[in-house]
């Protein structure tokens, strides 16, 4: 039986959602994983989807996995969607394997720089005055520590503009990842 990996991120927004999602599927199956996309059958942005009906759904399809692949790839302002931060957090807090990717290869403090200023301790501040932090991370610490745990990084892939939610480069290096971490050859 292959392992099953949950397939997270802004995709299922995406005007490509489908095609996205067959992508990745495609992808999951050559690197020998069965590919479990949220959006797959479903009409999420249908108003007769309601809302718990989803979130059920996503649990379902998390707690069926064996691992979790997540697109952080900054989504609706400078860090990963909200959701698909829930769901890393869901899986990695239920001790399963979880591999991410970015398709903006800059620190998380590089996005924000331009709305900030130095305060007098020398830290970067908001417009509210409050402190963001400055690790070099790709995100929030509470993203990419729980990776670092698990001896594994967010991939950060510098994609062009018009590809950053279709590029499909991070997809390949967390499933290689996740390849090695499940011992299984490339067929």
């Amino acid at each position: 039986m292959r392992p099953r990996l949950y397939l997270a991120g802004p995709d299922v927004f995406h005007p490509a959602s489908a095609a996205l999602g067959a992508a990745k599927l495609a992808l999951c199956r050559e690197y020998g994983f069965e590919g479990l996309y949220p959006g797959e059958g479903s009409d999420e942005t249908s108003a007769s989807t309601s809302s718990p009906a989803i979130y059920r759904r996503c649990l379902a399809m998390m707690a069926g996995a064996d691992a979790g692949l997540f697109n952080l790839t900054p989504f609706r302002g400078p860090s990963a969607d909200v959701g698909t931060v829930f769901e890393l957090g869901f899986m990695a807090a239920a001790g399963k394997p979880v591999f991410a990717y970015s398709n903006d290869g800059r620190d998380l403090l590089d996005r924000l720089r331009p709305d900030l200023v130095r305060g007098g301790d020398g830290s970067w501040r908001d417009a509210a005055g409050c402190f963001a932090e400055d690790f070099g991370n790709a995100d929030n610490l509470m993203l990419d520590e729980p990776l670092a745990l698990q001896g594994r990084r967010i991939h950060r892939v510098a994609a062009e503009p018009e590809a950053r939610f279709t590029a499909l480069d991070g997809v390949r290096l967390c499933l290689d990842a996740a390849r090695r971490h499940f011992g299984l050859v490339r067929a």
